[in-house]
């Protein structure tokens, strides 16, 4: 299952790579940073990036997640850093929706 999230992220920020002037470097995997003290990618792109990939992983997976929340937000490490982080949070997420 992570590897098909892994593909959902990478997906998108491909996506929006193509409208940003520096683009995230997708080709580090896991490794790329997405939003964090060093990164250039803005609040609004990160909301573009976030909305777009809760409607990926509904399609995909025929699951609503809300990724952008009080937890998320006040996480001390970011489930939005990296890649790698994302996909770890993302498949947290859908795995307790399905025990719930």
């Amino acid at each position: 299952m992570k590897e098909k999230i892994r593909n959902v992220i990478i997906q998108a920020v491909t996506e929006l790579n193509a409208t940003l002037t520096e683009p995230l470097p997708i080709e580090n995997g896991d490794e790329c940073f997405i939003y964090r003290y060093d990164s250039h990618l803005d609040s609004i792109s990160l909301v573009m990036l976030i909305s777009d990939l809760e409607s990926k992983l509904e399609d995909d997976f025929d699951i609503t997640l809300t990724l952008a929340n009080e937890k998320s937000m006040s996480a001390k490490n970011s489930p939005f850093s990296s890649v790698g982080r994302l996909t770890d949070y993302i498949a947290d997420l859908i795995g307790e929706q399905h025990h719930a």
